[in-house]
């Protein structure tokens, strides 16, 4: 009998493939978990909208931290468990910044995807051109963010898609004085989160909800903005892909994801009750 209640994954880099795509036999093995009691949820950067070809294809997951753990949400049920938001005076300030490197700036909300129509087109200049199918499928194309900014107020998340490192690292200088929590994902992006959300954050919130202790949990992820969730479960486990300190800060590391890395942490540490 495993130890572990809970498996916290990371989509992008660690449940998707590198084609975006499930391996089969990664929802072979999530299954089997399921069998034996052992919940995975969702612990992504994505938001609920950029979720919902996966969930189809994913039934024994239920629940969902979304946007870095500025949302926590029941799938099945369509509701709500936590959520906190970005203050609009923060957000307007990203947007600014962001307009001066010519930056695609990515809202979302609980309900949407958002960022600029023309932007959405070109996405590739800004090292996101992996992702424009599903953006061309679940974002909304608007005209200008600002407008964006006065509809919503607060925003849960932002992404800013920089065309270079340097300008991410520039942009990030200029704004780290907000009280936001950043982190640097894809190649070129930056993500922020009002201050203390992330990953952890959210997961923390579920696991509450749930009942579920920390240390009964599996965390596994490879880049840094799952840093602060894989140092927070009882069992952190890197992907054969990510990076070196992640690797470094984690207690055990498995295939990459285009090898059913999950798949191979869940059957020897969840399925067999083998300890790291």
């Amino acid at each position: 009998m495993s130890r572990y209640k809970l498996i916290a994954l990371d989509m992008d880099g660690t449940l998707l493939k590198s084609d975006k795509t499930l391996d089969p036999d990664t929802i072979r093995d999530l299954a089997k978990a399921a069998e034996q009691g052992i919940q995975a949820v969702y612990c992504s950067g994505r938001g609920i909208m950029e979720l919902a070809d996966y969930v189809k294809k994913l039934l024994c997951m239920r629940y969902a931290v979304c946007m870095s753990g500025a949302l926590v949400y029941d799938l099945q049920e369509e509701k709500t468990i936590f959520s906190q938001a970005i203050a609009g005076e923060y957000v307007r300030e990203i947007v600014e910044t962001a307009a001066r490197y010519d930056a695609m700036v990515h809202f979302m909300t609980e309900k949407e995807s958002i960022a600029r129509k023309d932007q959405v087109m070109h996405m590739a200049d800004f090292h996101m051109g992996v992702y424009q199918p599903m953006f061309w499928k679940v974002a909304k194309g608007v005209e200008d963010m600002e407008t964006e900014i006065r509809r919503h107020g607060e925003i849960p998340k932002v992404n800013v898609f920089f065309r270079s490192a340097q300008d991410r690292q520039e942009a990030y200088e200029a704004l780290r004085h907000l009280p936001l929590y950043f982190a640097f994902s894809e190649e070129t992006s930056l993500e922020m989160n009002a201050a203390g959300v992330t990953k952890e954050s959210g997961l923390r919130a579920l696991a509450d909800y749930l009942g579920v202790a920390m240390a009964d949990m599996v965390g596994i992820g490879d880049a840094d903005n799952d840093r602060a969730m894989l140092e927070a479960v009882g069992l952190s486990v890197a992907m054969g892909n990510a990076a070196e300190d992640i690797k470094a800060l984690c207690d055990v590391v498995t295939a990459d994801n285009d090898h059913n890395g999950v798949g191979q942490a869940i059957r020897k540490y969840c399925l067999t009750g083998e300890l790291a």
